[in-house]
């Protein structure tokens, strides 16, 4: 393994956000209201929640993104800092930091609406403005939750310097297919998976009719569906049934270890950070799934999403009864 190479940072362009959280004993329907058990606030947002992943993990990493004027954008910027996350790239603008609302249920299933505040400032040119840090960058992660614009810039940056780009497509929504041809790694959760692969004309909606969707084939149909739309590999995100990895030939499901389920909040992030270091780290990419699914299954038995994220001590003794 090249140590210089392997020693890169790992460079995250997304949200900084402030989660506001309240447990309940279910995800409340349509016009209801229900009576919360607790709140609490914690640092948030895909992009901040994948660096300090990485953090957590021990691998230099370096954040672009922006938050506002408010408290909250301070106690984030301080916040990161701790952790190890380098803020190079965060700026703070005039106005409202990013926010998420999240109601997480006794069965640790969650549901969220995210206000973008400050995130929605983050341009191509903001991004452009970055480029030294992106082209020196081991690996890239990116989410959906700043402008497609600063993505899709993000993305030609990272094609031009050969970076290898990691995309989670969240919130799901349309995108080009020539932004798609430039990701390296695509990382839909199933809903996300559905929509790229239904929104290209892949009718694997009707697979999913009268099934969980833990059939190997309907999983394997739906990746080479989402595959097919241009990225070189595919990490379909399958909760609490792990993962299912689609790249060159390989097709293969990754299964959660046994843990006691408390909050799933940014499981997704843990996976994404820790799955970039074990790429950088030079394990093949079966293996990176395997350490990434081991690192979103500790997340889960913890509150919060930043801190949730494990160490690489954690990861690898989570691992080590199964080798």
């Amino acid at each position: 393994m090249d140590t210089a190479k392997a020693m890169r940072p790992i460079v995250v362009v997304g949200s900084i956000n402030m989660d506001l959280v309240s447990a309940a004993p279910r995800i409340p329907m349509a016009g209801e209201t229900l009576l919360g058990s607790s709140f609490q606030m914690h640092p948030g947002g895909k992009g901040a929640n994948q660096a300090v992943a990485i953090a957590r993990l021990g691998h230099p990493v370096e954040m672009i993104g922006m938050v506002g004027s408010d408290s909250f954008g301070e106690q984030l910027r301080l916040h990161l800092k701790s952790v190890g996350v380098g803020l190079a790239g965060v700026k703070t603008v005039e106005g409202p930091t990013g926010i998420a609302a999240i109601t997480v249920a006794s069965s640790g299933e969650n549901c969220i609406v995210v206000t973008p505040g400050a995130n929605a400032a983050v341009s191509p040119d903001y991004v452009e403005q970055h480029r030294s840090l992106i082209r020196n960058a081991g690996m890239v992660l990116a989410q959906l939750e700043i402008p497609v614009e600063s993505v899709e810039r993000l993305a030609e940056i990272c094609a031009e310097a050969n970076v290898p780009l990691t995309l989670d497509p969240a919130p799901a929504q349309a995108l080009s297919s020539k932004l798609l041809q430039r990701i390296r790694w695509f990382t839909p959760n199933e809903t996300e998976a559905d929509f790229y692969a239904n929104y290209a004309g892949e009718q694997t909606a009707a697979a999913f009719q009268g099934s969980d969707g833990s059939g190997a084939a309907v999983l394997q149909q739906t990746a080479r569906a989402v595959l097919a739309q241009g990225p070189a590999g595919v990490i379909l995100k399958l909760g609490s049934r792990g993962a299912y990895l689609v790249f060159e030939g390989v097709a293969q499901q990754v299964k959660t270890l046994p843990v006691d389920v408390v909050d799933t909040t940014a499981a997704g992030d843990a996976l994404n950070g820790a799955f970039a270091v074990a790429m950088m780290l030079g394990k093949t990419p079966l293996e990176s799934v395997q350490f990434a699914v081991a690192a979103a299954s500790i997340s889960v038995t913890r509150w919060g999403a930043q801190p949730s994220m494990p160490t690489l001590d954690e990861v690898s003794q989570m691992l080590e009864p199964s080798r």
